[in-house]
């Protein structure tokens, strides 16, 4: 591709069959000539971020490849990057949508369809503070509706102080979904779960830990699963500092 370069993997997945992901070559990529990735903030430093296969995505994959499906849900998967999860959902018949900021996000995800010989699945645009960039790229198929279950994974990266990600949330939550979140002990869960419990969110802990063995890094991480009742949420204002 031009100004960046790839590589192809088979990737295993606990509990289903492998999958052919095309993903950025390392950390070293940064393509950005029109400027979009500028314009929604994201630098040169996190561009590459997107495009890379993480230990945290593979654990969210393998967990919802396990996980009991109601028919009819609507899933959406937030700052799904390679979309590891959704291209999961997907080949289990699930309604999904993913959803990421970063420009390429959507060409990526096209590509690993068309490797894996699946049909078209649902994208759209998902910043989570809502706001159009200067050159109006954000109002390009933003995410609209309310989902059932919402997905992510490693979200937790960087501090929101404005609280974006669990209005985000909030916004796009049916009454009675369920946000499963798989986090890496990031240091910025702790506000988040404040935010969301604020919400009338119930929130569950447990532990994805896995020990290192002969060809696999292991994983230290938990799985933070919210309910959302079916009453209205709390207002901004209950929120905790």
């Amino acid at each position: 591709m031009p100004g960046y370069d790839t590589k192809q993997e088979c990737i295993a997945v606990d509990g289903t069959a492998d999958l052919q992901i095309r993903s950025l070559l390392d950390r070293q990529q940064f393509a950005d000539v029109a400027g979009e990735a500028a314009a929604l903030g994201i630098s040169s430093a996190t561009w590459p971020l997107f495009g890379l296969l993480w230990p945290s995505g593979r654990a969210l994959a393998a967990h919802m490849a396990l996980r009991t499906l109601r028919p009819g849900d609507r899933i959406l998967e937030i700052g799904c990057g390679l979309a590891l999860a959704s291209l999961v959902c997907h080949r289990r018949g699930a309604d999904v949508t993913a959803s990421d900021c970063h420009p390429l996000a959507e060409a990526f995800l096209r590509e690993n369809l068309r490797l894996n010989a699946m049909l078209p699945l649902h994208y759209r645009h998902g910043p989570w503070d809502g706001e159009p960039s200067p050159s109006g790229f954000a109002l390009r198929d933003p995410v609209v509706g309310r989902f059932d279950l919402i997905i992510g994974s490693d979200v937790l990266y960087e501090r929101d102080d404005g609280g974006h990600l669990p209005r985000f949330i909030e916004r796009h939550a049916q009454p009675g979904a369920c946000v499963l979140i798989v986090d890496p002990d990031r240091s910025n869960r702790s506000a988040f779960n404040r935010r969301m419990l604020a919400m009338g969110f119930t929130l569950r802990e447990s532990r994805l830990d896995r020990r290192a063995r002969e060809g696999d890094a292991g994983y230290k991480g938990r799985l933070l699963c919210f309910e959302r009742p079916r009453q209205a949420a709390a207002p901004d204002s209950a929120w905790p500092a």
